[in-house]
């Protein structure tokens, strides 16, 4: 699922996402046979009018092709496989033995898209530049062309995917100049990547073959990205034979893919959550922010019918413990938390809640000192798989008298509340580990260095939520601290006890 913004939960809302991709045979625009010359045609999101934005900093507003075709991480880790990463710009790397320093190899005679030498000094620069920087980096010294030495205060073994494969490489040359990096658009972005860009419009933008990369030119000599603005518009152009490659939600593959001509491909690892703004002390407002109303909605969820009629049936189940089953099964210490609630318990549900001192109001509604629940709750418009859980969230929570209102806005109005803190609830996915190892979920989202108070964007992580714990933080420091399993488990299971699923009680859930 191409959808690149990052997000953190606080209430799963559905099962692990169905992600669907469906191809066709690629076939030239202008009907003929084929060849390497042909231009693929791809979905470039359902932000429409696309941003002329290629900053890979500004991860709410850069277009696609920023990440990967143009902007590239030191190597590739397989999110749904336990293997070792492959090398892109590295080549090697290696800890110390107490995990404090990490010594990275790149591969040699690289270039950037302008010509330049791509050497280890702008590999140090893009780790001290920008929200790359990490609070525990204590150096990061390019010691001859080739090799990078990042020093840490604290032991990062368990970072590694962090840093080597969710760091974008940025040219020294290009960006030391630049002073605001958030505000900067970089329309002509210089990169390590297969493609440069060839041509740009608020519709769509072409980018082609870049003759500098060190593996060749790629075979693809022109990628069209074009903007949707809805999922059921793809999916017509898809089977009409207008677009080659999409990256969204299908309620019904088998009715695409009879012709033979299109293939799809379900991987489950990116849970859909409903994320809230969660934090009081961070400044969130709103009814979200008493944990036991978050807790009163986890178990009002019909996550089951969910699955079946928003996702028609083509995601798993959602896991409170934030893993990718069963990729990360060794990291499950208790089983119990292996699935989220699948039903609906809305006598559960209003327990929570009578406990904490609300009650229901004529309407059949709780409320607490004559005000009533009410939460809103926004998904993208056109995001038609999202809009429908919502709805359905709505319908479900009414049912435990939890008054939801569930509506669409635009992709544009969507990302600024999220990053800003801004919002009570919305929904969407929330990217998981590239490794088999929580790590980097737990420390992205949940982390207090990852989040910052509303009306900041935590450029440091993607803690949304604003979620604060000094257990968790503490926590998450042990089991970056250690590769020994054992200690990372216990790390972990302090980590999953503060979840809603099991401390009712704590203030922290």
């Amino acid at each position: 699922m191409i959808r690149t913004r990052r997000s953190v939960a606080a209430v799963l809302a559905a099962g692990a996402t169905a992600v669907t991709l469906a191809l066709t045979g690629c076939a030239p625009s202008d009907g003929s046979s084929g060849s390497g010359d042909a231009v693929l045609r791809v979905w470039a999101g359902s932000a429409t009018p696309i941003n002329h934005n290629f900053n890979p900093f500004a991860v709410d507003t850069a277009v696609h092709a920023t990440y990967g075709a143009i902007y590239e991480p030191l190597f590739f880790f397989n999110q749904l496989s336990a293997e070792p990463p492959t090398g892109l710009i590295g080549e090697s790397y290696e800890y110390s033995e107490d995990g404090t320093t990490l010594t990275i190899t790149i591969k040699p005679d690289q270039q950037w898209s302008d010509g330049e030498p791509l050497t280890a000094e702008d590999v140090a620069f893009t780790f001290t530049y920008g929200s790359n920087v990490d609070e525990q980096l204590v150096s990061a010294e390019a010691t001859d062309e080739t090799t990078v030495v990042l020093t840490y205060s604290e032991p990062k073994f368990t970072a590694a995917s962090l840093i080597l494969g969710a760091t974008w490489i940025v040219p020294k040359h290009i960006w030391e100049d630049i002073d605001d990096f958030m505000s900067e658009t970089n329309p002509e972005p210089v990169g390590s990547g297969p493609y440069t860009v060839k041509s740009f419009t608020e519709a769509a933008y072409t980018v082609e073959a870049n003759e500098l990369f060190r593996d060749g030119a790629p075979a693809v000599k022109e990628v069209q990205y074009l903007g949707l603005d809805s999922n059921q518009s793809s999916q017509d152009l898809l089977a009409t034979g207008k677009i080659d490659w999409v990256g969204q939600f299908i309620a019904n593959p088998d009715a695409v893919t009879g012709s033979g001509e299109i293939s799809t491909l379900n991987q489950q690892q990116d849970p859909t959550v409903m994320i809230t703004c969660a934090n009081a002390e961070l400044g969130c407002e709103g009814p979200q922010t008493d944990p036991a109303v978050r807790q009163a909605i986890n178990v009002a969820i019909d996550r089951a019918t969910i699955r079946e009629k928003a996702f028609a049936g083509l995601a798993g189940e959602a896991t409170p413990s934030f893993t990718l089953q069963p990729r990360d099964e060794q990291w499950l210490s208790d089983p119990s938390l292996a699935t989220s609630p699948q039903e609906s318990d809305a006598a559960e549900a209003g327990a929570i809640l009578e406990a904490a001192g609300y009650t229901k109001d004529a309407d059949g509604f709780y409320g607490k000192d004559g005000v009533a629940i009410e939460i809103d709750l926004f998904s993208p418009d056109g995001w038609t798989d999202y809009n429908d859980a919502a709805k359905l969230i709505s319908e479900q929570a009414a049912e435990a008298g939890i008054r939801i209102n569930a509506r669409t806005v635009s992709d544009a109005e969507y990302w600024t509340p999220i990053s800003a803190g801004d919002f009570q609830s919305a929904l969407y996915g929330l990217t998981q580990s590239l490794v088999a190892d929580p790590y980097s979920n737990y420390s992205e989202y949940f982390a207090g260095t990852s989040t910052a108070p509303v009306g900041e964007d935590p450029l440091a992580g993607q803690n949304y939520s604003r979620y604060s714990n000094p257990v968790v933080d503490q926590a998450v420091l042990a089991a970056g601290a250690t590769q020994d399993v054992p200690t990372k488990q216990a790390a972990y299971a302090q980590i999953r006890r503060r979840s809603p699923a099991t401390c009712p009680t704590s203030p922290w859930c």
